[in-house]
């Protein structure tokens, strides 16, 4: 078996992402929440687990409450996900702090940085 995700799986992945985006912003009333953006979703081959990686604005104490509610939702996006894919088995949920749009913001003003020293 390689390594290369299936069709099906990136299928599936891109179909949790836009219905998990959804449900953050529209349906989810937990104050823990705050602003959150869904960044992608890995799928294990077996399509039983995912990990969806969330991109949170604000402190690193907003961060993780925004996960712990998230976390404490879970359940109701399973289900929800379940009902509105209409997939037999919905995998499990894990959120996922997403450090990308940090790093990248952090290499942004390096390089400005050397452009200015310049």
């Amino acid at each position: 078996m390689s390594n290369v995700p299936g069709r099906r799986q990136e299928r599936l992945a891109d179909q949790i992402q836009i219905e998990v985006a959804e449900m953050i912003s529209a349906e989810l009333k937990d104050p823990r929440i705050g602003f959150a953006t869904v960044t992608r979703v890995d799928l294990t081959p077996d399509l039983t687990r995912a990990r969806i990686l969330v991109s949170v604005l604000g402190s690193p104490e907003a961060k993780e409450e925004t996960l712990a509610g998230l976390a404490s939702a879970a359940g109701y996006v399973r289900h929800e996900l379940a009902r509105r894919l209409r997939i037999r088995r919905t995998p499990e949920l894990a959120f996922v702090l997403d450090h990308g749009p940090e790093e990248g913001q952090k290499l942004e003003t390096l390089l400005q940085k050397i452009k200015k020293d310049q």
